[in-house]
């Protein structure tokens, strides 16, 4: 599993540097058109074990790779979040059929590709994936705040910038302190997504 927590800060800086250095850059905050294109994308591997992450490469190169595959078939990218054993995107689908199709053949490849790098064929790695509906401007930047604030939920990073394999770095740095605290304090979790990541999912 990837050991965020065992590094050293150093590390931790180091990492986190890295990633910066990829960073796709926003150009604005985000402006959804919730006509029932807006969807959170929620995956998980099966019985939540870490195969994502195994190591701080291999989520990278998932983190590169699930973006690609979703550029194609998206409007936009809103945020999007990696842990070690499963992820969340918030985006504008143009088509949920190709959005689906699109994620389908990324799981098979990978899957593929990551069963025999651990020489474990046939193992089942994903558990499924759900895409849910944006509602509303107060649902969508409640998913915002939720993707952004899930590493902080499970102990891996104590503020949302410092997570390196999220959409949150850039967010902050875009919207800025005052205008992230004064979303984050308008649309708050309750029990958002609350049992999503048990075991059980």
């Amino acid at each position: 599993m990837y050991e965020w927590r065992k590094m050293t800060p150093e590390q931790r800086r180091e990492a986190l540097e890295s990633r910066k250095k990829l960073r796709r850059p926003w150009h604005g905050p985000p402006h959804p058109q919730l006509d029932r294109k807006t969807y959170h994308i929620s995956a998980t591997c099966y019985e939540h074990r870490p195969i994502i992450g195994i190591g701080p490469e291999r989520m990278a190169d998932f983190e590169a790779r699930l973006l690609d595959s979703l550029t194609a078939c998206t409007e936009e990218i809103f945020a999007w979040r990696v842990l070690p054993n499963h992820y969340h995107v918030l985006l504008e689908a143009t088509s949920l059929k190709e959005l689906s199709n699109a994620l389908k053949g990324l799981h098979g490849r990978l899957a593929f590709d990551w069963n025999g790098e651990e020489s474990a064929r046939g193992r089942k790695v994903w558990h499924r994936f759900t895409d849910r509906a944006i509602r509303s401007e107060g649902h969508f930047w409640s998913t915002m705040n939720y993707d952004h604030h899930n590493p902080v939920h499970h102990g891996y990073v104590k503020r949302w910038q410092d997570w390196p394999f999220s959409s949150a770095a850039a967010w902050f740095e875009e919207v800025g302190k005052e205008k992230a605290e004064e979303i984050w304090n308008a649309y708050p979790l309750l029990d958002y997504g609350k049992g999503w990541d048990d075991p059980g999912m």
